[in-house]
């Protein structure tokens, strides 16, 4: 015969140690904070020794990292064998999570075709450039943007290229646009987040196309990536950006891309959190994404092959 505390302090304990907070487990389980305390109370009296110590933050006593780990995985697998006999229902929902200009500019204009076919599965976007922890952030899926890792924990998506591009009202009606057109305009750029990713800049564009040498232009800088996108819309002057967040709008031919490079960006990569990917609702929404990229893959391949003086390394 097993011999096991009351489950519902060590389901108390588990999500204090995950998330590091009695009140984050208070808001996960929609108790109060003090009956959180109350449940790990009893628990260690029970048990007869400490698993937390309490102060400013949260950490585990030595019997508390021993215990931890076998219980998460334990809750993880209670959670799997639910999740095989389950089926998207009235109401099922994802957690995903992705940075924003990512959500705006490619994810959201393909939910509708999700929507038509699995109108019981709700999908909601948490968009940030924060990198989140599934496990702590009841967060389903990530797709993340960043070097290629072949140890990455989950698929890639597809790699994107930076190629410069301005709105059809200010370039040549025809001809292809080149950046001596923009000498009386500022050239956009924007701020990264992430200051450990070296991004393609202007200057390496430049250094790989003709153009007038004597002529110093100018960078107009936003603080937000969406934010010079929107400006790029607006006719304010060309943008260096990622090949998958313009796709629909070099597609419908408000943009244009000027004569140039593409230089090589980075990876958009699926994380997935393991101990709920067994859910059917996840299942069928990793796969349509999957599909979906596969199509923007090859689509993009054979956009970017067909462009003059493209660069492949």
């Amino acid at each position: 015969m097993r011999k096991i505390p009351p489950l519902n302090s060590v389901r108390v304990f588990e999500a204090v140690a995950r998330h590091q907070s009695f009140s984050a487990a208070a808001n996960e389980l929609s108790v109060t904070v003090a009956a959180v305390s109350h449940q790990v109370r009893q628990l260690e009296d029970g048990l007869g020794q400490k698993l937390l110590e309490r102060g400013r933050t949260v950490t585990l006593t030595s019997a508390g990292k021993a215990i931890y780990p076998l219980l998460r995985d334990g809750f993880d697998q209670i959670a799997q064998a639910f999740a095989l006999i389950g089926s998207p229902k009235e109401g099922d929902a994802i957690q995903l999570s992705t940075t924003r200009a990512f959500a705006e500019r490619w994810l959201m204009p393909r939910l509708t075709k999700f929507n038509s076919i699995y109108p019981n599965i709700v999908v909601s976007i948490h968009a940030s450039e924060k990198v989140v922890d599934l496990r702590s952030e009841t967060v389903d899926l990530a797709i993340r943007y960043g070097p290629f890792d072949a140890h990455a924990m989950g698929p890639v998506l597809f790699e994107d290229r930076y190629i410069a591009v301005a709105d059809k009202s200010i370039c040549p009606a025809n001809r292809t646009a080149t950046i001596n057109d923009f000498h009386n305009r500022s050239l956009l750029a924007f701020k990264w987040k992430n200051q450990s990713l070296e991004a393609p800049s202007w200057s390496a564009w430049l250094a790989q196309v003709e153009h007038d040498s004597s002529w110093e232009f100018r960078i107009s800088w936003y603080s937000e990536e969406t934010l010079a996108l929107h400006a790029v819309e607006r006719g304010i002057g060309p943008l260096l950006c990622s090949n998958v967040l313009i796709d629909h709008e070099l597609r419908s031919g408000q943009m244009h891309r000027l004569q140039g490079p593409s230089l090589p960006g980075f990876t958009y990569h699926l994380i997935e959190d393991h101990h709920c990917s067994a859910r059917r609702s996840l299942s069928l929404f990793r796969n349509w994404l999957l599909s979906e990229a596969k199509s923007f893959r090859e689509n993009a391949l054979n956009d970017l092959a067909g462009q003059p003086l493209a660069v492949t390394s």
